[in-house]
């Protein structure tokens, strides 16, 4: 099973860029989207049904805003939107669907890069998220929690550990929560198989950031522990270009 996550930063932006034309070419069996930013009367549905994908969208309430989504070449037997939390739920932040014994998420963690007052927000969030995927897996054992998650876990994360040492996303408290939440019994799938440096998902779009590798890996395939005998292969793919993001690969023996 090759799932794919990626943050299209507007998936009509995306589409506009030649999105479907490289999925059909991909071909991934489920693709996890964030920062969808439109809802479904806006988006071309039928040619992604043309492609052969069934298609699941939890857009948030706030016009242009977030939002995420699942397309899989097999019907779920179930899919789930949302945490039951109206105001995480609102911004259309989290969305699974179950294969059988497997669930796949995909998630859009807040950013905290535009205040204080989101990175409150975002700390309250990744709690309530650790809380609810920790209760979860006791019904649903077998998770991959796909998304971006807006935290780079270590030094090899970001290409300038030192200088964004107090930079939201890279901050002491967020890469402690994220030690915990992998200690709670889950996997960076990425990180499992490559220990290299210098592999990122996001670039800003200023100083030719992309140009230059200057980036952050803040996109994850997180597995939950009990999958690890299953994974196959990880992937980047920072020469997709329809999104300040780049896609990522997990692939599963499943």
């Amino acid at each position: 099973m090759r799932i794919f996550s990626y943050n299209v930063n507007g998936i009509r932006a995306a589409i506009s860029k030649g999105f479907l034309q490289w999925l059909e070419t991909t071909s991934p069996d489920v693709i996890c989207l964030q920062e969808i930013k439109a809802t479904q009367d806006q988006i071309p549905l039928m040619e992604i049904e043309m492609l052969g994908y069934h298609h699941y969208w939890f857009p948030a309430k706030k016009k242009g805003y977030s939002g995420v989504a699942i397309l899989s070449k097999q019907v779920p037997d179930n899919v789930v939107y949302g945490m039951n939390h109206s105001e995480y739920d609102d911004e259309g932040r989290f969305l699974r669907a179950d294969f059988g014994e497997l669930s796949i998420v995909s998630v859009y963690h807040p950013s905290g890069t535009s205040g204080e007052e989101r990175q409150d927000f975002k700390m309250e969030w990744l709690d309530f998220f650790r809380c609810y995927v920790n209760e979860l897996r006791k019904t649903r054992p077998n998770l991959v929690i796909s998304g971006d998650y807006n935290i780079c876990h270590e030094a090899i994360d970001i290409h300038d550990p030192i200088r964004n040492a107090k930079s939201s996303g890279f901050l002491p408290e967020e890469r402690q929560w994220f030690t915990d939440f992998l200690n709670d019994g889950f996997t960076d799938s990425f990180r499992e198989l490559v220990k290299e440096p210098n592999h990122y998902s996001w670039w800003s779009y200023r100083a030719n950031a992309k140009q230059n590798n200057k980036g952050w890996r803040i996109d994850y395939h997180i597995l939950t522990d009990n999958l690890n005998e299953r994974l196959q292969n990880v992937g980047i793919l920072p020469e997709v270009n329809f999104s300040d993001h780049c896609p990522i690969i997990v692939e599963l023996n499943y």
